[in-house]
Formats: structure tokens, C-alpha cells, sequence
């Protein structure tokens, strides 16, 4: 049976380029210059940190990544920002995870989605990813065309098509 699996996989590779580009372009800019402003990116942990003095600056900082990030081809609701809260010496720090993997919220989601319009197919969740499989691959991609036209809240990826 012809089957396919639904992802969400983030290339930290190109995360971690537009931080360094973020970081090049505080660097540069005036508003930034003389001002105690950091920014760095946990790979272990998938969580990127800022730390600077104002929201003003915070909301620039995050206004750059989000952007280079779109450059990098890498889908802006994988971002997850944290409330800021204050950090040393008068500073305020912000944490902004990474999400990766579809997680069982967002896996039932999709499965519900599936069944919803009554497709000849079957969705089962497995540990972070959704399979679907069915009889032809016409109705894999009506499920493909659903999901890309769904209102869900992490960028997904279609791979694994199988037409045994």
C-alpha cells in the first residue's frame, strides 16, 4: 500500500546561519552600537538566547532573525519566543526555543483533520511524525493538498512516499 510520512524537521545548519548573520548585523547598526547586546544559539538544546537592555532592541533583534531566517528558508512558526525577564546588570534576556518534530498535540491535530473529510486512508501517530497510507497515491495527495492548505501551527514536510 502506498504510504507517506508527515514531518517537521528544522535544519539547525541554516538556524545557526542567520543568528551569525544577526549577530554581524547588530554589529552594524547604530542604534545597537556601545549597547550591551548578545545573542546566541544552543544547538544541544534547540533554543536560541538573547540578551540586551531594552524591548525596544529586543524586538529589533527578533525582527532581524525572524528575517534572516525567512531568507535561509527556514518557515517562522518553528519559532517559539519566551516572556523576556530580567537578567544581570539591568539587562532583560528572552529565550527562543526551536521546535522540531511534530508533537502529540499537533499529531492529533492532523489525524483528526485526515479523518474529518472521511479520505480513504488510514493516519497513525509514531513518535514524531504522522504515517498515512492508502490504497492509490491520488488520495495521498488530496491528504497533501489538505494538510498544505490547513490552518497548522508548525511547518510540515512530506517525505517517505512509497508506492509499493
Amino acid at each position: 500500500m502506498p504510504s507517506f510520512d508527515i514531518v517537521s524537521r528544522i535544519d539547525m545548519q541554516e538556524v545557526d546561519n542567520a543568528v551569525n548573520i544577526t549577530t554581524k548585523t547588530i554589529l552594524t547598526r547604530y542604534d545597537f552600537r556601545g549597547s550591551k547586546t548578545e545573542i546566541s544559539l544552543d544547538k544541544k538544546e534547540k533554543k536560541v538566547q538573547v540578551t540586551t537592555e531594552d524591548d525596544m532592541k529586543m524586538r529589533a533583534i527578533q525582527d532581524t532573525l525572524i528575517e534572516n531566517l525567512v531568507k535561509r528558508k527556514v518557515d517562522r512558526r518553528c519559532l517559539d519566543p519566551k516572556k523576556s525577564e530580567p537578567a544581570a546588570y539591568g539587562l532583560i534576556k528572552r529565550e527562543i526555543a526551536i521546535k522540531d518534530g511534530v508533537d502529540s498535540d499537533n499529531a492529533r491535530a492532523i489525524v483528526k483533520l485526515i479523518k474529518d473529510k472521511k479520505l480513504k486512508v488510514q493516519a497513525a501517530m509514531q513518535d514524531n511524525q504522522v504515517r498515512v497510507t492508502g490504497k492509490s497515491i491520488d488520495e495521498l495527495q488530496t491528504v497533501i493538498q489538505l494538510l498544505r492548505g490547513g490552518d497548522i501551527p508548525i511547518p510540515l514536510q512530506f517525505v517517505n512516499m512509497q508506492s509499493r
